[in-house]
């Protein structure tokens, strides 16, 4: 025997055992009304169970344990809250347990009531090697209850999502639209750059911007200054001018630049390069200041998208991947990848917390759709998922996937898993 006491909870819960002829210890029948709904906070196991030992009906919680010592080793027996326990369940029987008022806790055995099968199909699962533990089995699950469970998954991690969102927009007293300023700068930064570009967020406000929304130089010179690249001297007519400004703008706002050893260029393609991303990032401050008034009223994916298609992005990027770094030709515009990763990560995300916030189903229905509409992501994890015969077929699942990966998957929680009870069950 080599299992967590949550297995006990999910055969219990379940009644993934032999429950024919039942008997406590002492050999009065016992018969299960109704096994408890499992409490996940303090207290016993479970809650609002009903059973019958004997002739006599009893109503309250039940408390499981590998052994019946646990009890013991638990101090359950100084605690009061286990006074009402109607039925002590257990793998094995090794002490007598008695209540606080001496009467002797009633004690269901499961040691050999539990078949073979279904523990070696636990231990498969929490043994296995493969990059996640039903790796082997999640084909023989029907896709409808894994399309289910993942649906749940993705609501779970929005709302997990939703909750950084809602601390930034208390520190923003309140402005959506200063807290998705902020959302969006760091996923501009694409996880490589996120936290410089959230910092020049924090550096220069969105209403210093809305201050310069028609002088598109000074914007330009604002987020290159703020970002700590405006500091060298240069021969270039173009980052002269925008030293010039910056130097003029950080007196007047007292703006503290980011230090530039805070980007990382190593290892990217120039197009991806942080300076490249400022340039886009620029340019749309630009076009769309306050963008997230617009996107709570824009329903179209294709209306989404081009918000940040065809922005008007410096001409001297199309010939430099740096201040001082000239290239033949530049791709100045944001990838159509890059695009849906923003829609994904930023636009999807705040829809569904504004929603949230706001009691408005509407938005995060719209969330949802967006999430539906937007292509799966493809990584390591989703690849591995697809290999296993999971269908992954838009942003809406790939998102679930690593939801369930990280928090279930990764964490051993197949007992908590729609997934992991199915194949459990499987079990004849």
């Amino acid at each position: 025997m080599n299992f967590p006491e949550d297995f006990l909870h999910y055969v219990w819960q379940f009644r993934s055992f032999d429950y024919k002829d039942l008997t406590v210890v002492g050999g009065e029948n016992l018969t299960i009304i109704h096994q408890g709904f499992l409490n996940k906070n303090a207290g016993p196991d479970f809650s609002n169970a009903k059973i019958k030992i004997g002739e006599t009906v009893w109503a309250g919680n039940v408390e499981i344990h590998i052994k019946s010592s646990d009890w013991l080793k638990h101090n359950h027996q100084i605690d009061q809250s286990y006074d009402n326990v109607i039925l002590h369940v257990v793998y094995e029987d090794d002490v007598e347990i008695k209540r606080m008022d001496g009467s002797v806790l009633p004690v269901l055995v499961l040691k050999d009531r539990i078949s073979s099968e279904l523990i070696d199909r636990y231990a498969n699962l929490f043994l296995t090697l493969n990059d996640f533990p039903c790796a082997a089995q999640i084909q023989t699950v029907d896709p409808l209850i894994i399309d289910s469970f993942l649906s749940r998954t993705l609501i779970e991690r929005f709302e997990q999502k939703t909750q950084t969102v809602l601390e930034t927009l208390i520190q923003s007293k309140g402005n959506w639209d200063e807290t998705f300023y902020h959302f969006l700068a760091r996923n501009f930064g694409f996880k490589v750059n996120a936290l410089p570009f959230e910092l020049v967020a924090k550096v220069v406000p969105q209403q210093i911007f809305g201050k310069h929304k028609n002088n598109p130089q000074q914007i330009e010179a604002l987020v290159f200054g703020s970002a700590g690249f405006l500091n060298d001297e240069f021969k270039e007519e173009y980052p002269e001018l925008l030293k010039k400004e910056f130097q003029f703008l950080q007196k007047k706002y007292n703006i503290k630049p980011v230090e530039a050893t805070n980007w990382k260029f190593m290892r990217m393609r120039p197009q991806n390069f942080p300076t490249i991303r400022l340039a886009q990032f620029a340019a749309l401050i630009t076009k769309s200041n306050h963008l997230f008034s617009k996107i709570i009223e824009i329903q179209g994916l294709a209306e989404l998208r081009s918000l940040f298609e065809n922005l008007p992005v410096n001409s001297y990027w199309q010939s430099h991947y740096h201040f001082k770094k000239t290239a033949e030709s530049v791709s100045i515009q944001i990838g159509k990848s890059s695009i849906d990763n923003i829609l994904l990560n930023t636009i999807a995300l705040f829809l569904f917390a504004y929603g949230k916030h706001t009691g408005t189903q509407f938005y995060i229905s719209r969330a949802i759709r967006l999430l539906e509409s937007l292509p799966a992501e493809k990584n390591a994890i989703t690849d591995k998922f697809i290999e296993a015969g999971v269908k992954i077929e838009n942003a809406f699942a790939s998102q679930a996937i690593l939801q369930l990966k990280k928090q279930y998957c990764d964490q051993k929680k197949c007992l908590s898993c729609g997934i992991g009870i199915k194949i459990l069950k499987q079990v004849k």
